[in-house]
């Protein structure tokens, strides 16, 4: 007989993240967010203005037009411990402003 697997572990959290390089949301920075995103094993959701995208689609978050000034919320779901370190990991490349002058 199996029993259900539960994890106290799994939650979502979410953080508010600010555009602040120059271009906003374009081609490479879109990479470098899914390129940390997929380091998650969990699900990675971003959200401009109540539009809401898969955070490991290239495409998705072009399609968001996040300029510099944006607000985006980044929300996980999975893994508490995992989803944790990718927010701080993501929260840093934007306070480095995706390494644009």
């Amino acid at each position: 007989m199996s029993t259900p697997e539960t994890s106290d572990s799994s939650e979502s959290l979410q953080k508010e993240l600010v555009v602040q390089n120059k271009m906003g949301i374009h081609a490479r920075p879109a990479a470098m967010i899914v390129r940390i995103a997929n380091t998650y094993g969990g699900e990675v959701w971003v959200e401009k203005d109540g539009e809401q995208v898969n955070g490991k689609s290239i495409m998705g978050l072009m399609m968001l037009a996040a300029g510099k000034g944006s607000k985006l919320v980044v929300r996980t779901e999975g893994a508490a411990q995992d989803g944790e370190r990718m927010l701080n990991e993501l929260g840093d490349l934007f306070d480095r402003r995706f390494e644009e002058a």
